[in-house]
């Protein structure tokens, strides 16, 4: 049974979340915790005909499930738990901070950080700076440069 600790990691299509996420699910393995996932689906940009933005917003809210149940095969494997799934429609940064504040469970959040030139991304840019004061839970932010081998050798 997965302690109260519980590692959120969100789900977006850049390379380094697979980093954030293999920390999470090793540290939720070796603390006995469990991984939660975010897939925030950013609102249809499309609404001159509302069906068509309906249909825009199942189509988005259907792809993020099927990423999410993807995902949470491989957390099983690493984590040895299922992990949460939270899906929520909205500004990434808005949606993270209301998961967090609307779940006690969360203690930690796990971010993967861009190592190129471009900064660590708009998400730990904006939690390291003006939301910071906004989050109840510690962040951690892993270098998505980071092998699974030597995210393996950290945990």
């Amino acid at each position: 049974m997965p302690s109260s600790r519980v590692f959120l990691v969100v789900v977006d299509d850049s390379p380094e979340m697979r980093a954030a996420l293999r920390f999470a699910c090793r540290r939720a393995r070796s603390s006995g915790g469990q991984v939660a996932l975010l897939r925030v689906i950013e609102p249809a940009e499309y609404q001159h005909f509302a069906s068509i933005g309906n249909l825009m917003r199942q189509e988005a809210r259907q792809a993020a499930e099927e990423l999410l149940d993807r995902l949470a095969g491989e957390v099983n494997s690493v984590s040895g738990h299922m992990p949460v799934l939270y899906v929520r429609e909205g500004d990434p940064r808005e949606e993270l901070i209301k998961v967090i504040t609307e779940e006690p469970s969360i203690s930690v959040l796990v971010l993967g950080a861009d190592t190129g030139s471009k900064g660590p991304g708009p998400l730990v840019t904006a939690l390291t700076g003006k939301y910071v004061g906004k989050l109840r839970v510690p962040v951690t932010i892993v270098p998505g440069s980071l092998t699974a081998e030597q995210i393996d050798q950290i945990t």
